[in-house]
């Protein structure tokens, strides 16, 4: 029996009700065709001197903080890291257009983001060295653990940017995630929530390529990433990621839109990992050289020393300036990773509620008395340590 043969046929309607209608238009959500870039444009001109300066400082000590990091892994001073070069200019930008009281989510590639805000670099390594769970007090720094579970962060940033306008407090949440979080479900629960609410949430999205081996093409069929904001109701704002100016900008413009109340943006970044995923991955086995050096070609360090110079704004005496800066942070920081930390076993039991359970009491107890008789994995020696 045919839809037509049916009782009241005549009343069927081949289109649904007007409630179908989108509560959005779509057209001035959509991103533009290619990744808006300023640096070699007519845009660049009309860009602060001051700032370029800054970044490119920004920029250089950031390349250095990678390198020094990864070297202190291949010395066993770091368990794991996960190298930013060639993303810095997402990395600066990031923090460098939050306000003091904003907030900022980084996930495990950010560590860099969270020392361009103002974290001392060896805290923000402390979680990559093993030895505390953050190594920096979120409050203080008004960053948010750097977090390893893909995506995990992303919900927790509306959660804070929904319950800060609930408050009436003027506070903005950026929130960064790589090209393989936007796979996961807590990508698309936060994105929902925060265009619901219209929480003043800004998602920063490092497209590199690669979620570790997998390509992009694998993991969506999408035109773009950005082009998911439009699904939940928010703009989509596709970037050159290696264009600081352009990062800057497309930035600092989300943050200004939800600090006003304008809601949530998706700002995709195309940027590319010139490292490997961590120091346990091979990249070799997923990508070529080829590809490599044709992205060294598109250096952000590179895109705005070229810019800086051809406006003389930057001679080899500033750029040495800049670099002697960059290796004293470097040198500072292989120091203090150098020292090894002092370590109190009882600090197990020191965060894991703001009120200890009986149990944990009682745990606490039995490895004091244990250390004390010497009877503990490390003897007297720790004992003595604890005391």
């Amino acid at each position: 029996m045919t839809v037509q043969e049916l009782t009241g046929a005549a009343a069927y309607r081949p289109t649904p009700p007007p409630a179908w209608k989108p509560l959005t238009d779509p057209a001035p959500l959509l991103p533009d065709p290619e990744p808006y870039r300023v640096l070699g444009t007519d845009a660049a001109a009309a860009v602060d001197p001051d700032l370029l300066l800054r970044l490119y400082a920004e920029l250089v000590r950031g390349r250095r903080y990678n390198a020094q990091a990864t070297a202190l892994t291949k010395q066993g001073r770091l368990a794991v890291y996960p190298s930013s070069t060639g993303q810095e200019a997402c990395e600066v930008a990031a923090a460098l257009v939050l306000e003091e009281r904003d907030w900022l989510f980084p996930s495990y590639r950010d560590t860099l983001a969270a020392v361009a805000r103002g974290l001392d670099p060896v805290e923000a390594l402390t979680l990559l060295r093993g030895d505390r769970h953050t190594g920096y007090d979120p409050r203080e720094h008004r960053i948010a653990p750097l977090c390893t579970p893909l995506a995990t962060q992303l919900p927790h940033a509306v959660g804070l940017a929904h319950a800060a306008r609930l408050k009436g407090d003027d506070v903005v949440a950026l929130a960064m995630v790589g090209d393989g979080g936007t796979s996961e479900g807590d990508f698309h629960e936060a994105l929902n929530f925060a265009a619901v609410w219209r929480a003043p949430v800004v998602f920063l999205v490092q497209n590199n390529g690669f979620a570790i081996s997998v390509p992009l093409a694998k993991q969506t069929a999408a035109p773009s990433l950005a082009h998911k904001a439009v699904g939940y109701g928010m703009p989509g704002r596709l970037v050159d990621g290696n264009d600081a100016a352009a990062m800057h900008q497309v930035l600092g413009e989300a943050v200004a839109r939800a600090r006003s109340g304008g809601g949530p943006t998706l700002v995709e970044a195309v940027t590319y990992r010139m490292d490997a995923h961590t120091n346990a991955d091979d990249a070799t086995r997923y990508r070529g050289d080829s590809d490599v050096e044709a992205w060294r070609a598109h250096d952000p360090i590179l895109l705005l020393e070229r810019e800086l110079t051809g406006r003389g704004l930057l001679d080899e005496e500033a750029v040495g300036t800049v670099r002697e800066a960059a290796e004293r942070m470097a040198a500072d920081l292989r120091e203090q990773m150098n020292a090894d930390p002092p370590l109190d076993p009882m600090d197990l039991f020191s965060h894991v509620f703001e009120e200890r359970t009986g149990q944990l009491r009682e745990q606490e107890a039995r490895l004091r008395d244990e250390l004390e008789a010497g009877q503990g994995p490390h003897g007297a020696e720790k004992a003595e340590e604890a005391r």
